[in-house]
């Protein structure tokens, strides 16, 4: 029975291992969310004897690429939500620092503490996220497309007046706004506005 506790921060986690009863396999080290690191972390765990199993918190996006190594490896993963964990710190911790190496510890003890009931990550609810948020940044850069071309558009009427009423603005076969382009080309034009 050996218990992976992964604490995943942006481009980076703190790993620690443990064995039941608190017996330290590796302490806690940081591994950055490249595949040598994840490799060289693979091929260690490798080398143990016994039942691996990881967990790590959810945690948006940045768990993604290390939750996609290890469940593509075989291991088995769970992935546990932020609040349980944090419950789980707040009922078995004594007061004192947070640090990433104390958290990967926690998470390690909270993974054999939880050995039969936590469930093995299965992927639709990690696709589900990441469309969820993939879809808001879509919608994110739509409303910046919008309002610059609302822009574009203002500042045209104040400078060429008359000029946008000469393009098509949604070019459907291109997918190009013809006015954008023609700004974008031609952006040191002489208009002349005839009455």
């Amino acid at each position: 029975m050996i218990s992976v506790g992964i604490d995943v921060s942006k481009g980076k986690s703190m790993v620690c291992v443990l064995k039941p009863y608190g017996e330290i396999v590796c302490s806690p080290f940081e591994i950055q969310h490249m595949e040598k690191d994840l490799e060289d972390f693979h091929s260690l765990l490798q080398k143990l004897d016994g039942e691996i199993r990881i967990v790590m918190e959810a945690t948006g996006i940045y768990h993604l690429p290390v939750l996609t190594f290890f469940h593509n490896k075989g291991y088995f993963v769970s992935v546990v939500n932020p609040f349980a964990m944090k419950k789980y710190a707040k009922d078995n911790s004594i007061r004192g620092a947070k640090t990433d190496k104390l958290d990967s510890i926690m998470i390690a003890n909270y993974r054999i503490e939880k050995w039969f009931k936590l469930q093995r990550y299965e992927g639709d609810e990690e696709t589900y996220a990441e469309l969820k948020f993939l879809g808001r940044r879509y919608r994110y850069y739509m409303e910046l497309h919008v309002k610059a071309l609302q822009e574009l558009t203002h500042i045209l009427d104040h400078v060429a007046p008359g000029l946008k009423k000469m393009f098509n603005s949604w070019n459907e076969a291109s997918g190009k706004n013809k006015l954008s382009d023609f700004v974008e080309r031609f952006w040191n034009f002489d208009y002349v506005h005839e009455p």
